[in-house]
């Protein structure tokens, strides 16, 4: 009897598409061998993925789940926007949301988890669903946000049913404040966040190789006015002040009333309530966003398809 080693188990999965426990059960079956593995799948219908698995999936939807303290955002992609319409679909997305939401976000640990009312994993219940709906599906991204006390506010812009859209934000207050005012600031900051898509909270969470990039560039591009470095230092700092005013959400000027910037919005809040607010986190997450899409037009995607 062959070993069924993790590796193999590993580049079945990439040949096929299928579930893990599925490849295993197939290389068991098959005493370890590759093509024999891949031909039961094929039987068992479980590799109809495979030939989906190269297609670009960057459409698809982004969808929340809250409750109280703590709340989850998901980004399930397809291939096009009819599947993200499609009512199994929407049903998967949304049970994945509840999925993250148990696992505090952790995407590993969201994929691993059981899927409702399924003895696969979510991981294996996407690739199922890649087989039944007929397109590339994946889970891309998944992220959480807590409060010992206060609320995690969320907002999905461009909704296509409550819940889930093109964009989800998060958004975690920490406070003793009525949980009613901190839903509404939370409401209106996770509102400002899906506009004005900021990089980092406060200063400290900037990158610091973006950080350092930006720095290079604003000291070359004063460089080249022919200054002295002592007055290029100062143009540096000046221009750095500019450059958190649009990368940070807590110096970010609010989209809802441009006379303030998001800080005094929150002490403004705290003051109204008679309780300290603080804005813990955000997360904004918007579909398809970094995906490399291919710009084929239909005559193109039409000939391919007879070609193949």
């Amino acid at each position: 009897m062959a070993q069924i080693t993790a590796g193999l188990v590993k580049e079945l999965r990439e040949k096929t598409g299928a579930g893990m426990m599925d490849c295993k059960k197939a290389l068991t079956e098959t005493d370890g061998d590759m093509e024999a593995a891949v031909d039961w799948l094929r039987k068992k219908g479980l590799a109809a993925a495979a030939k989906k698995a190269g297609r670009v999936a960057s459409e698809g939807l982004v969808a929340v789940a809250v409750d109280g303290t703590a709340a989850a955002v998901v980004e399930v992609n397809a291939e096009t926007d009819f599947v993200a319409r499609n009512d199994q679909f929407q049903d998967m997305v949304e049970a994945i949301a509840g999925v993250a939401l148990a696992n505090g976000g952790d995407l590993d640990k969201t994929k691993a988890a059981g899927y409702p009312g399924s003895d696969k994993n979510v991981e294996e219940f996407v690739q199922e669903m890649v087989g039944t709906i007929g397109e590339n599906m994946h889970l891309r991204r998944s992220a959480g946000l807590s409060v010992s006390n206060g609320v995690v506010s969320a907002y999905i812009h461009n909704a296509m049913k409550p819940g889930m859209g093109k964009i989800g934000v998060l958004v975690a207050l920490e406070s003793d404040a009525d949980k009613g005012t901190l839903e509404e600031l939370g409401k209106q900051l996770a509102m400002h966040v899906a506009a004005a898509s900021p990089l980092a909270l406060n200063r400290d969470d900037v990158d610091a190789s973006e950080l350092e990039r930006e720095k290079t560039v604003l000291a070359d591009q004063a460089r080249a006015s022919g200054k002295p470095e002592e007055i290029i230092e100062k143009m540096v700092e000046g221009r750095l002040r500019k450059y958190y005013e649009e990368v940070v959400l807590l110096e970010q000027v609010f989209v809802i009333d441009t006379d303030k910037k998001i800080q005094a919005v929150v002490d403004e809040a705290a003051k109204q309530a008679g309780s300290e607010i603080k804005l813990t986190g955000f997360v904004r997450i918007a579909l398809g966003e970094g995906v490399e899409k291919k710009d084929e037009d239909f005559a193109a995607e039409v000939a391919a398809a007879v070609g193949g």
